[in-house]
């Protein structure tokens, strides 16, 4: 899409003031630990009830549930459990891809023109941080190609080994 900007950044998606925050949820949707908990803890209670209502038995891996932002500054939040590094052999790579494309399309939906992302899976549920940064960026690359309101996406990560990575393999696929 032109006139897109896609920046890495180090940070939470909470401090980006993105319209949309993308949250790395469990299956549940009921909250959890790391970005997830704090998400629902500044959210406030409306949060778990509308998932409560909009997800009833949770969601499948990499499929989205939109909110509202509720008491955080973003408008809209999209929850979306990553997959579990099993070795790899159990879909992984796919799912994760599922995960950003999903997500970048309900982002895209909800009419707004910026988005933040975290780093799914690489957290506790321990996808190699060097096969989920090409598969986040490719990923995102070619699903916003689609796009018709997102102008803006933000990858914000905490860790230094996020960042490089992100980084490393943003800056191969510019050449």
């Amino acid at each position: 899409m032109e006139g897109l900007i896609i920046n890495i950044v180090r940070g939470s998606v909470l401090e980006q003031g993105a319209e949309v925050i993308v949250n790395a949820a469990n299956t549940f949707m009921r909250g959890g630990g790391g970005l997830d908990g704090r998400v629902h803890e500044l959210a406030g209670p409306k949060l778990l009830l509308a998932l409560q209502r909009l997800a009833p038995r949770g969601a499948e891996v990499g499929q989205p549930v939109v909110t509202p932002g509720f008491d955080l500054p973003a408008k809209w939040i999209v929850h979306v459990a990553g997959p579990i590094w099993r070795g790899g052999d159990q879909n992984e790579p796919e799912l994760l891809a599922a995960c950003y494309a999903n997500a970048l399309r309900a982002a895209d939906e909800t009419e707004c023109q910026s988005v933040a992302f975290c780093s799914i899976s690489t957290g506790v549920y321990g996808f190699p941080l060097e096969l989920a940064a090409p598969i986040a960026i490719n990923t995102l690359t070619e699903a916003s190609l689609e796009l018709r309101h997102i102008r803006q996406i933000t990858l914000a990560l905490f860790r230094a080994d996020e960042i490089a990575s992100f980084h490393s393999h943003f800056h191969a696929t510019e050449r």
